[in-house]
């Protein structure tokens, strides 16, 4: 049986179904790529786990120390030792438990990185043109980056594509996710068909579903 994700139920099928639609109608108009991916998280974050097993690790061996040793130090020690390794497990298997240990800079690149190594992994810098776009949602930070080639850097700034980020990430904000992201979309197909419009000899060259974990 197939296991499906949180990134993968993110959208509804209908919804999938719209972006696919709109992704389509855009690359109808200009030889540039738009992709959209959705996955869980994009870092594991152990040094949060880390964190996490220590300190609720201890605040439980601090109260059992209390209430059966007499506070004595003696047992706080290997029991926060003990405690230690199912708590990590807990943050392990819950992972929203982990962004209270993760800084807002953390955060940031990890969803950065997690956007370019998506980017490369599936085939968006093979475009003819160089024109490929990444509509990238990491779920876990909440954080969505929007990424481009080289050819769409040679016309359109980052902070262009950030304006497409900060319209999805409101959307999301506001319970209307995939509105947001087909509106971002289609403001983003406006400026790509001005610069690169459609040739005679364009192709599809990447598939318009929404990539998630899953399709990994």
């Amino acid at each position: 049986m197939k296991h499906y994700s949180k990134a993968d139920k993110f959208f509804t099928e209908e919804g999938k179904k719209r972006i696919e639609e709109t992704i389509h109608d855009v690359e109808s108009r200009t030889i540039g790529e738009v992709a959209v991916m959705v996955v869980n998280g994009s870092d594991q974050y152990i040094e949060a786990e880390a964190m996490g097993g220590v300190l609720i690790g201890s605040l439980l061996s601090l109260i059992v120390t209390i209430s059966y040793f007499h506070s004595s130090i003696w047992p706080y020690i290997p029991l926060s030792f003990l405690f230690f390794f199912p708590c990590r497990f807990i943050f392990k298997k819950v992972p929203i438990l982990k962004t209270t240990f993760i800084g807002i800079k953390r955060k940031e690149d990890a969803v950065r990185l997690r956007a370019v190594r998506a980017f490369y992994e599936k085939g968006l810098y093979k475009t003819k043109k160089n024109t490929g776009v990444l509509f990238f949602l990491s779920l876990l930070e909440r954080k969505v980056w929007v990424l481009a080639d080289k050819g769409i850097y040679e016309k359109i700034e980052q902070e262009t594509l950030n304006k497409f980020a900060r319209i999805v990430s409101e959307g999301i904000k506001d319970g209307r996710a995939c509105d947001a992201l087909c509106e971002a979309i289609k403001e983003a197909g406006d400026l790509l068909s001005r610069y690169f419009p459609v040739t005679p000899d364009d192709v599809d060259e990447l598939a318009d579903e929404v990539m998630t974990d899953e399709s990994e």
